[in-house]
């Protein structure tokens, strides 16, 4: 075997080409042949250990990425216990715009940085949510589970608390047991929401509701209890259409309420793309939106800023959300406890609108 005086004649590309050839993948025994280190060196320089010099880990890295080394994971899991595997468990009943590409992306960039990889499971529209679920933990097919649409007695938080399998979900549970979560403020995005209608002079306001299953349903509700509070405030709660109805039955009720009696000058609608459904049908029925009633979404992309008449909107970043799971669940595998993984993001104003006390 070369001695590490020799590794820079073994780094040379011909002699990485010779000895690679030997391999029709590469190992740890290709990157040790090549540098002249033993195997148990290679291993702990490919995992930065500090032990060793800068220039050991630098040299060693650099031959494993010259290689394309990438480590066999049916090893790794045998050595460790480890499946470097997080799933994410997607409801496919999603209805908000570029919510999964996002979430997607964001929980990819923190990975990328490190030894795990994603592997997303889709949840069909009916299917029990509990049994993506119990596939990864039965199969100790992943290391931690990221999953969204948290319901308020949600049996998947339940089922992996009991187990002891690390997970975070995009959303709240009202369990009463303690669970890493990162979530959005839907209340305050309700309260501001109304705030917002009431500063643009709008009194009779209407919600176009959640589906009751989620916890956010009653973190919305709540803040527009809120409103209810207020005198000036005549509210109302949209009958018939759900924020996960088709955008068709969103714009014919949208079309009624409209053309009803006393109908609402402001509705909140927490979808982007129900809202656009919305404003059509208000449309239909002749109003203007903008003059004879506002809307107010909540959007998780840039559709809205390409829409006419503009509405306001406050932002939720599923970019960001996707980054905040990911770093969570890593900790919560590193062993922090979970008191310390739980993240409420505040909602941020896009206003494309001005309030009417303002010069236009």
């Amino acid at each position: 075997m070369a001695t590490d005086a020799d590794a820079d004649d073994l780094t040379d590309p011909r002699v990485l080409g010779t000895v690679a050839a030997r391999h029709s993948r590469p190992t740890l025994k290709t990157i040790s042949e090549i540098t002249g280190l033993g195997v148990t060196t290679v291993s702990r320089a490919l995992k930065d250990g500090p032990e060793l010099s800068a220039e050991t880990r630098a040299r060693v890295q650099s031959v494993a990425a010259d290689l394309g080394y990438r480590p066999n994971r049916a090893g790794v899991r045998l050595r460790t216990g480890r499946t470097y595997v997080i799933g994410l468990i997607l409801d496919q009943s999603v209805t908000i715009a570029e919510f999964e590409r996002r979430i997607i992306v964001g929980i990819s960039s923190v990975l990328a940085d490190t030894n795990y990889h994603l592997v997303v499971m889709p949840l069909l529209q009916g299917a029990d949510v509990i049994e993506p679920v119990r596939y990864f933990v039965e199969t100790a097919a992943a290391d931690g589970l990221i999953f969204t649409h948290t319901q308020p007695q949600d049996e998947r938080v339940r089922y992996l608390v009991d187990r002891q399998f690390p997970f975070v979900c995009h959303g709240r549970t009202e369990l009463g047991v303690p669970h890493a979560f990162y979530d959005f403020d839907n209340e305050r995005f309700i309260v501001q929401a109304v705030e917002r209608l009431g500063d643009r002079g709008r009194r009779r306001l209407a919600l176009v509701p959640p589906p009751d299953s989620l916890t956010c349903a009653h973190h919305m509700f709540a803040g527009f209890n809120k409103a209810m509070r207020d005198p000036r405030i005549t509210p109302s709660v949209m009958t018939g259409v759900h924020l996960d109805s088709d955008p068709v039955e969103i714009r014919k009720a949208a079309r009624a309420l409209a053309s009803g009696p006393n109908p609402p000058d402001g509705i909140i609608c927490a979808n982007e793309t129900r809202a656009v459904a919305l404003v059509a049908g208000l449309q239909d029925a002749g109003l203007v939106v903008g003059r004879d009633i506002d809307v107010i979404a909540k959007d998780t992309s840039d559709l809205l800023d390409h829409v006419t008449p503009a509405i306001d909107s406050f932002y939720e970043d599923m970019i960001f959300a996707g980054k905040e799971v990911a770093r969570l669940l890593l900790r919560q595998i590193a062993g922090a406890p979970v008191s310390e993984l739980q993240t409420i993001a505040a909602p941020r104003l896009h206003p494309r609108t001005k309030p009417v006390s303002e010069p236009a």
